[in-house]
């Protein structure tokens, strides 16, 4: 079959016209959209009333537990040591952590309208990877700490200093909010077209990077090295250390040294189990492996599950925080019997 001069002439007509009509409909769609709408859980009314509760009693617990530690620190002066310096600010973190994206989770569970604004949306993005990020430089500054004091006692007293101790803390912070300022720049100036509904209950890359109007390969490239780089070196470094804790410990004649050296680094390697077993499976394999379901849950364990379970794997596998603690609570019904009192 062959195409005359006139026909020819007609098909490039089309083929130009619906390249123009989708330029401007890129344009358009693009311009047009100033919100996103966060699906979430797409239950029925009642199953959400179910998971409003459910959420937001650990997220209360989860405050309430991270306070605690926080306080109990604070007030004890015998733990004012490197390892509870950073045992602080971890708990800190995971206050915040899980704060910038429950409430908007649990608000919600309870409204029809589920929309959250661009700008919103991608705030949300940077602080929750961002803090993401500032916990895995804990976790291994904390894993470094526990080294130095089990494989290196007679010189963790000179090389783990409070004041250096205090300057490890402020690099993980600042480190953590700089390392995902470029990917979070980069899908913001992608154009989204008029689909503006994120399969997520949170602003997530991979969600965002669909709603795109062209393909942006070189930004998802991108944003897998960039958690590539920074899942695999702190995870390996993190298991190095513990490797080195465990032989040490192996080499130690008594059963008390052995119940303290695995009472102090047991708590550490089941935070770890739990955060790294969980970010693997959404940000290490494939994004096209994992369907948007399965994103959505195992994003929920390591936003929401994990932070409500650091407390209580702290403060149970901790003898000295429990005595902080039951210091703490000692003075909070003390305070409380004086002030009825007066």
């Amino acid at each position: 079959m062959t195409l005359n001069h006139t026909d020819f002439y007609d098909t490039h007509l089309v083929s130009s016209a619906l390249k123009t009509n989708q330029y401007f409909n890129i344009n358009n769609c693009s311009s047009s959209v100033s919100k996103f709408i966060l699906l979430g859980f797409p239950y029925t009314w009642e199953v959400q009333i179910i998971l409003f509760s459910i959420f937001s009693g650990t997220y209360i617990l989860t405050l309430i537990g991270n306070l605690c530690i926080i306080c109990a620190l604070r007030w004890d002066h015998q733990l004012q040591t490197p390892m509870y310096i950073l045992l602080a600010n971890f708990s800190f973190l995971e206050i915040w952590f899980t704060t910038s994206t429950v409430p908007k989770m649990l608000a919600n569970f309870l409204s029809e309208n589920t929309t959250i604004s661009v700008s919103g949306c991608f705030l949300q993005f940077y602080f929750f990877f961002s803090m993401g990020t500032t916990e895995t430089f804990f976790l291994s500054a904390m894993a470094f700490d526990r080294y130095l004091a089990i494989c290196r006692p007679l010189h963790y007293p000179t090389v783990m200093t409070v004041q250096r101790c205090i300057r490890m803390g402020a690099g993980c912070w600042v480190c953590g909010f700089s390392y995902f300022f470029l990917p979070v720049y980069l899908i913001s100036q992608l154009p989204f077209c008029c689909g503006n509904k994120v399969d997520h209950f949170l602003c997530d890359p991979g969600p965002l990077i669909k709603l795109s109007c062209v393909p942006a390969p070189a930004t998802e490239i991108l944003c897998a090295i960039f958690n590539s780089v920074l899942i695999f070196p702190t995870l390996l470094f993190i298991t190095s250390s513990y490797i080195l804790v465990i032989n040490a410990v192996l080499e130690v004649p008594s059963a008390e040294g052995w119940r303290k050296a695995f009472s102090i680094c047991g708590s550490h390697l089941a935070v770890v189990s739990l955060f790294y077993g969980s970010i693997m499976v959404v940000y290490v394999s494939p994004t096209a492996g994992n369907p948007a379901g399965i994103q959505k849950y195992v994003t929920l364990s390591y936003s929401v599950i994990t932070p409500f379970f650091n407390p209580l794997i702290y403060s149970l596998q901790n003898e000295e925080m429990k005595v902080a603690l039951r210091k703490l609570f000692r003075t909070m019904r003390f305070i409380q019997r004086y002030g009825r009192s007066l």
